[in-house]
């Protein structure tokens, strides 16, 4: 395909000297005359790949946020959890760290807890805990990962749209020459403009797509990594510890934690 533009813009310009010789328009409005010479396929094109580029910047924005306040709940989630000396503590403001995806983790664990134990003394069945953790895990993630495969497409297929662009350009260029007989730059501009725009747009569609999907990827990673640790540490606080009957666990480990 390179050496198919070479070839035509070596026959534009031994075709049409003056044209080649001719300073070149601004390049604002070099883009917008290539629009006004675009066909309805171009156009359709184009269209389609605005679209596309909307509602790919539509998901990064929401899910730009959407992480950053996660990251910001989970430490403060975090630091209150550590902070405290009863599960009910935890349990009783949880809500207002919700858009962490451990309150999901907490908030699972303890449920299964309370079923068990009425909300005092050790777990009864620490595998049923280790499940709802594990479950509450995976919905968390699911969250996380909600319309990132809508990214992937769209970074995928945009360079495709607009290579589909560029051949139906490349098509109109070569009609061009056949209708007009000649070799000339104002025969087979409007394909060549196609081409170059449709191109170009499909790229500028895909390349933040992809980036975006990568980087949000890795944040998913992140997140599972810190809900099995939070899970881990949780379930430990639950386990390690010989408690009494009507006693907290969390009580229990704050309490040993002074006297060491």
């Amino acid at each position: 395909m390179t050496h198919l533009f070479f070839a035509l813009a070596f026959i534009f310009f031994q075709a049409d000297p003056d044209a080649a010789g001719a300073p070149a328009p601004p390049s604002g409005s070099a883009i917008w005359e290539m629009l006004q010479n675009s066909g309805p396929v171009a156009f359709a094109v184009l269209g389609l790949l605005l679209i596309a580029s909307l509602y790919s910047w539509a998901i990064i924005l929401g899910k730009w946020g959407a992480f950053k306040r996660a990251r910001t709940q989970s430490a403060r989630f975090l630091r209150a959890f550590r902070k405290a000396t009863r599960l009910q503590e935890i349990a009783a403001v949880s809500e207002q760290f919700k858009p962490s995806p451990l309150v999901n983790v907490f908030d699972e664990v303890y449920e299964t807890y309370k079923r068990q134990t009425g909300g005092y003394g050790p777990p009864k069945n620490i595998t049923a805990l280790e499940r709802a953790a594990q479950t509450a895990s995976s919905e968390s993630l699911t969250v996380l990962e909600e319309r990132l495969t809508w990214l992937a497409t769209i970074g995928a297929i945009s360079p495709f749209i607009g290579l589909f662009g560029t051949i139906m350009g490349i098509v109109n260029a070569f009609h061009g020459l056949g209708t007009a007989g000649a070799a000339t730059l104002r025969a087979v501009a409007p394909g060549v403009s196609e081409a170059l725009i449709t191109t170009a747009a499909g790229l500028i569609v895909a390349v933040p797509a992809v980036v975006a999907y990568n980087q949000f990827t890795a944040r998913c990673r992140e997140f599972g990594a810190r809900m099995d640790d939070f899970s881990r540490e949780l379930l430990n606080s639950m386990e390690e510890f010989t408690v009494a009957a009507n006693e907290d666990p969390l009580e229990r480990q704050a309490a040993r934690g002074l006297h060491k």
